[in-house]
């Protein structure tokens, strides 16, 4: 079940218990995952990062001559506290300053620096109050991607299209200790690295691909590159800046 479904039948049924299905893709079985444990610099700091398709969940378990484990749970999220990134509410930016927060990035020049600034200052989204967070999933290429737009190569519409070139699928986050409590283990499938690794790095290479034959080195004027959200002070109400549904 879909969160866009999910939520109309909570909104429905109020005084039904909604469960769903996710999966979390990792090197070992997980009966009862822990609250407070995860790396602090993933997408969307510490969480139990986790989708709503099995294939993906396959992918993420697995690594080059290692095998792993597709952990499957029940998941109650009626009367939590879920920010959905891709809902149509916020915007590539906001998804981004989100990523500037938490993820690495190497910020060699000074644009990047207040191309950091800026988004941080006025993209921020109050993300360490939810309960459940959902948005996309930065892999490797897409975290290029991200760093490309920071430093001025592409522009927000070129940044978008990017976000769909490796059919990415968005993630779900477990953050908060009441969100936790809900996961019920439900079992779990072993995966096979030979199988699912080189779909995984089919789905990079391909997305990664696309990037390279798209018109990213060609400057399109009148679009929104950093540089010009800067000069402009563009902000997140700005008719120019479009809320993406994933």
């Amino acid at each position: 079940m879909l969160w866009q479904d999910l939520f109309h039948r909570i909104r429905q049924n109020k005084d039904e218990e909604i469960r769903m299905i996710i999966y979390h893709g990792s090197d070992r079985i997980i009966h009862k995952p822990e609250y407070g444990k995860g790396k602090p610099c993933n997408d969307y700091g510490r969480g139990f990062y986790c989708t709503e398709h099995a294939d993906l969940a396959r992918e993420w378990s697995v690594d080059a001559g290692r095998d792993g484990f597709m952990n499957r749970y029940a998941f109650v999220p009626d009367g939590l506290n879920v920010l959905h990134l891709n809902d149509g509410t916020y915007s590539i930016l906001h998804w981004l300053a989100v990523l500037l927060e938490n993820r690495e990035f190497v910020l060699t020049t000074p644009l990047a620096r207040e191309a950091k600034r800026y988004l941080l200052r006025y993209f921020s989204v109050p993300y360490k109050d939810a309960d459940v967070i959902i948005g996309y999933r930065a892999d490797d290429s897409y975290f290029s991607f991200a760093g490309d737009f920071v430093n001025g190569a592409i522009s927000v519409r070129q940044l978008e299209d990017a976000m769909y070139l490796g059919e990415l699928g968005e993630q779900v986050v477990i953050r908060s200790k009441a969100a936790f409590d809900r996961l019920i283990f439900e079992g779990y499938e072993p995966v096979s690295a030979e199988n699912w690794y080189p779909r995984r790095e089919s789905r990079d290479t391909k997305a990664r691909k696309a990037y390279l034959h798209s018109d990213r080195t060609g400057w399109r004027k009148g679009e929104l590159y950093m540089t010009r959200i800067l000069d402009e002070e563009i902000r997140p109400d700005d008719d120019r800046i479009r809320r993406i549904i994933y």
